[in-house]
């Protein structure tokens, strides 16, 4: 074959994989999630190391209300690399659909670390730990040890990631005893819940009573009756999850005992606002921007046109509205409206004087700022959060996004300034990672302002936490970086001599 064959060979394929990306995608859009899957299969038959199309295909099931093969695509699309933010965050998101918020939670708090500027990952680790709060006592929930460390998600990561949800039961089975079957007492309620699968539930529970059925014994050597069991399980999780259920309102993960403070749902307006709200975000976090705007906007006309005995939480309303058509501008890139929604969230916010939110929504347009290049007004947006960020964790990343952005406008003296307190915040949260994140930014606040002894310090402190990670792209970054600090050093003291 010439090269001019092989050169339209490659264009020819090129092509292929364009309008299978267009097609997938506006399947995707148009909520045809079936076809969507089909044309992201077609591209992984032809291009099988992509790993957006198994996001692609997670999405698409989760969607469709099967989470545990949304679970299973997220799993491949991390194979070979752990650290693939994207398919980190599709686990997660399957893994809580799933009802288990505290593996969920657990994700979302990896891909912060890998990728703390991400929005999401924050918003998810509270979605998750309240969650946790409103289905407290379900028996379905994995109880973890609280030690402060991610170790045990390490443990035999081949094992889960080959097989994700046979790993998460032979976990649950080792943490708690055999779950029993509870009753609920509102059948009314529980068809509400359960909707179409009510009947399932009813045909599950029939079944259970079959003495032959019970003593069956599926090919993988498990008993059916165990399998009922656990589908039933999982449905009266769903049913105390959702009758538990309190209005998610997200904001960025914050001091855990801040509580947002939440409107009070009362009339018939407001329960249907609080429906809308939850599909809105839902859209949102599926990553349909498009239709998360759409269906905000209108929601806000409904809201605007309440009669006045509706509008005692109607502030508070437009201020959930307008941070939600922010966000789904963010998302669409259209930076300047964005902010434009963000300002009238934080109006809104300080009207209520309510702390927790103010804080959220500065942190909101701080990050549009810094998306936008303007990194003054994106430093005095978040500095006007330093009093209201209590949470370790928070403050470490909040102190070292100052600190980049001050070493970004070659403001070194305050670069260094920063950078160290985010160490100190590092060193209170035992985050390996972030001390050497922080470590780093603190090295080269002060190599650029000619410390270079205390930025060899400060490098090796960054290296030593980078080798407890085996983190070997970080160790040779820092490596170099300190070999040039070191290099600086021996020319300032032949210049003295």
């Amino acid at each position: 074959m010439s090269d001019t064959d092989l050169g339209n060979e490659a264009e020819n394929t090129k092509s292929v994989l364009y309008t299978l990306v267009s097609d997938g995608d506006w399947m995707f859009q148009k909520g045809e999630y079936k076809k969507a899957i089909e044309s992201y299969m077609k591209i992984l038959s032809i291009k099988p190391e992509d790993r957006s199309c198994y996001v692609g295909i997670s999405k698409c099931h989760l969607l469709m209300g099967n989470p545990e093969l949304a679970l299973r695509e997220a799993e491949n699309s991390l194979m070979g690399d752990k650290t693939y933010f994207e398919g980190l965050y599709q686990k997660a998101e399957a893994l809580y659909y799933m009802g288990e918020f505290e593996f969920a939670k657990v994700c979302y708090h990896r891909g912060l670390k890998i990728r703390p500027e991400i929005q999401e990952f924050r918003v998810g680790i509270q979605k998750a730990q309240e969650a946790i709060e409103n289905a407290a006592g379900s028996p379905s929930l994995v109880k973890l040890e609280n030690k402060g460390d991610l170790s045990f998600f390490q443990k035999d990561d081949e094992v889960r990631r080959k097989y994700p949800a046979t790993a998460i039961q032979q976990m649950m089975v080792e943490k708690k005893p055999q779950a029993t079957v509870k009753k609920t007492k509102n059948e009314k309620k529980d068809k509400q819940v359960l909707g179409e699968f009510y009947t399932d539930k009813k045909y599950l529970d029939d079944l259970l009573k079959d003495e032959d059925l019970r003593k069956v014994i599926t090919k993988k050597g498990g008993s059916l009756q165990d399998v009922i069991k656990g589908s039933l399980s999982y449905l009266e999780t769903c049913i105390e999850f959702r009758n538990n259920e309190k209005p998610i309102v997200v904001q960025k993960a914050g001091k855990a005992k801040q509580k947002q403070t939440k409107p009070k749902f009362s009339s018939d307006h407001v329960q249907v606002f609080k429906k809308r709200l939850e599909e809105i975000e839902s859209e949102l976090m599926c990553g349909n921007a498009k239709a998360s705007l759409k269906q905000a906007e209108e929601l806000m006309k409904s809201v605007e046109s309440w009669s006045p005995k509706d509008k005692s939480n109607r502030n508070e309303f437009l201020e959930i509205l307008h941070r939600c058509i922010g966000d789904a501008h963010f998302k669409l890139g259209d930076m300047d409206k964005a902010l434009e929604h963000y300002r009238k969230d934080l109006e809104l916010v300080n009207k209520c004087k309510r702390h927790a939110d103010r804080s959220r929504a500065l942190d909101n347009m701080g990050r549009v700022h810094a998306q936008m290049g303007q990194l003054e007004q994106a430093i005095e947006c978040q500095e006007k959060r330093i009093p209201l960020v209590h949470d370790a964790m928070e403050r470490t990343w909040l102190f070292y996004e100052l600190g980049r952005w001050y070493l970004e406008l070659n403001r070194s003296e305050e670069a260094l300034k920063y950078s160290l307190r985010s160490v100190t915040a590092a060193e209170d949260t035992g985050d390996v990672q972030w001390q050497m994140n922080s470590n780093v930014l603190v090295a080269q606040s002060e190599m650029k302002l000619g410390k270079y002894e205390s930025s060899i310090s400060h490098f090796e402190k960054a290296l030593s936490h980078a080798k407890k990670q085996e983190d070997v792209s970080a160790l040779n970054a820092i490596q170099e970086a300190l070999d040039e600090a070191k290099q600086h050093l021996t020319q300032n003291e032949d210049v003295s001599l």
